[in-house]
């Protein structure tokens, strides 16, 4: 999931002013209390109104009905799902930060790729390889890859969240947060429910409605999940097979490309080289000069873009299509790049040979 920011007044103004002569000291004041007032005024919008609450909720989940009613949700489902669930005020409070896009990169990924976590992995990696190895054969994604996900969501299902589902998309939905983005979920979440996948009650997950082993949004699930068991029921939240079965799906829908890496870390032949998106063939990095940080030998097939996520003293990437689908389960640079490396080192591969510059830690 990607963060909406609230908006921030700068303190630029005030700070100069902080050097003048005390006289305006008034005016100072008289500033900080708009920015005080501006930024309660922000978060407020964003809130259900705390006076009629309970009134304008019951308003907001009964003019669900109707739309529900439509999508083949039954009164006895709708009325289940909605049993004392009231508006959930912490959750709209987490809307403010994600850790991919507010942590520096060094700091997000040495707890994303942790001794801890690259052990673990390596001990699911043995627990599940007749599931990884079916999901491999079935829609060739990079089962390391499947394994870099499960770890970074809710590593390897330690976290997947003990938050309604319904609570927590219906107060977003109620308070407007991104639109209609979380009503669209939160109907597809009775969806989900009235098919018999998972129970209300069961039905839990993330702040933002992610759920189970690997987090799918609920119109992920209807689109991605499937049965990796054969037991009739799309159990993402209990069932290990079930969760990575339907990742390795997603991954396939969304364009990953059997037999081909997600990239390589690279050593550039000169300083200076930056971020450059341009696909082009391994082979063309190659005659430039750039090569495989492990000694490797370069693709002779396939094209890769060079991404230098923390400026020229970092780190530098050849990134694949297959590193743009790793983004489409969560559109963040760093996420994308926990999940390759994360993966990597669970299969065996040694850390990054560049240090991360002081600055970016």
């Amino acid at each position: 999931m990607s963060t909406i920011s609230l908006s921030r007044l700068s303190l630029v103004t005030t700070d100069d002013r902080l050097r003048r002569p005390a006289a305006d000291l008034g005016q100072i004041f008289r500033v900080l209390v708009i920015v005080a007032i501006f930024a309660a005024a922000s978060f407020w919008v964003m809130r259900p109104t705390s006076g009629h609450a309970a009134e304008g909720f019951r308003g907001f989940v009964d003019g669900l009905w109707s739309q529900a009613h439509k999508r083949g949700v039954s009164r006895d489902t709708f009325d289940r799902a909605f049993a004392d669930v009231t508006p959930d005020d912490a959750v709209l409070a987490k809307t403010k930060k994600q850790a991919e896009f507010v942590k520096p990169i060094a700091v997000y990924l040495a707890s994303a790729v942790s001794a801890s976590r690259i052990e673990t992995g390596q001990a699911r990696a043995k627990d599940w390889k007749a599931t990884l190895e079916k999901a491999d054969a079935s829609f060739g994604v990079d089962p390391y890859i499947v394994l870099g996900v499960w770890g970074l969501e809710t590593n390897f299902g330690k976290n997947p969240g003990d938050l309604s589902t319904i609570r927590c998309l219906a107060t977003l939905a109620y308070a407007r947060y991104r639109g209609d983005y979380f009503r669209k979920e939160l109907l597809d979440a009775l969806d989900i429910l009235q098919q018999g996948h998972i129970t209300a009650q069961a039905m839990q997950g993330s702040w933002a409605g992610a759920m189970g082993q690997t987090q799918f949004m609920p119109s992920a699930f209807k689109r991605y999940a499937i049965d990796f068991e054969g037991s009739g029921r799309k159990d993402i939240w209990r069932s290990i097979p079930t969760a990575l079965g339907s990742t390795a799906y997603f991954l396939k829908k969304h364009g990953w490309i059997a037999g081909e890496t997600w990239g390589y870390e690279v050593v550039a032949p000169r300083e200076g080289d930056g971020t450059n998106a341009r696909l082009r063939p391994f082979s063309a990095w190659a005659r430039e000069g750039f090569r495989r940080a492990d000694g490797g030998p370069m693709p002779e097939h396939g094209e890769a873009s060079l991404l230098v996520p923390a400026g020229p003293d970092g780190p530098h990437f050849l990134v694949t299509h297959n590193f743009k689908v790793i983004k489409s389960y969560n559109n963040s640079t760093a996420y994308a790049l926990g999940v390759a490396l994360l993966g990597e080192r669970i299969a065996g591969s040694p850390p990054l040979r560049a240090a991360w510059p002081v600055a970016s830690r």
